[in-house]
């Protein structure tokens, strides 16, 4: 029997998860497995990748073949390099301190990777916010601007036909102070 670690997919439509499982090669996609190793969910940025490294590389020393996609999620999690360590401490290249010294070393700067990848996702994030928050106040100021500028000109139309009554009245008054003048000499 030919084993292979793979994916099998849960969740709702459009909203994949899956498990990562060591199942028969001639089982379904989402049939019966032997053991599920961790989970897989692409939703979240950075995916959320949930590995049990020692199951895993038991699997691999049984030889269980991974698919594509489910080696990719190994290898980032460690998996197969845990494995290569496993294989050179067999052959007597390395010691085991010596491949625990170097995945551990591998694994933090993994994780710093994926920290500095979520810090970046977080300041872009609040930069694009600040952005439109900005854009929307220029938006605001302006729309201020045009009222004001609509209420001025609005004043501005009714106060002529106000001054003109005002002044057509300060023509006609002296015009008659004038004429009551002219009739007492």
């Amino acid at each position: 029997m030919s084993v292979k670690i793979r994916l099998q997919r849960h969740g709702k439509k459009g909203k994949p998860f899956y498990w990562v499982v060591a199942a028969d090669a001639r089982s379904k996609r989402d049939g019966k497995y032997l053991e599920k190793i961790g989970t897989y969910n692409p939703n979240t940025n950075p995916a959320t990748i949930d590995l049990n490294l020692d199951s895993a590389v038991k699997w691999l020393h049984n030889g269980a073949q991974p698919t594509d996609t489910a080696k990719a999620i190994l290898s980032y999690k460690g998996a197969l390099l845990k494995h290569h360590l496993d294989g050179g401490i067999r052959k007597g290249a390395l010691t085991q301190e010596q491949a625990d010294a170097k995945l551990t070393a591998w694994l933090e700067a993994k994780a710093g990777k994926v920290d500095a990848k979520k810090e970046g996702l977080t300041k872009a994030q609040a930069d694009a916010k600040a952005k439109a928050f900005k854009a929307e106040q220029e938006v605001n100021a302006k729309r201020l601007a045009a009222a004001a500028q609509a209420e001025a000109d609005a004043i501005a139309a009714a106060t002529p036909a106000v001054e003109e009554e005002v002044v057509a009245e300060a023509e006609e008054a002296p015009a008659a102070e004038e004429n009551n003048e002219t009739t007492e000499a």
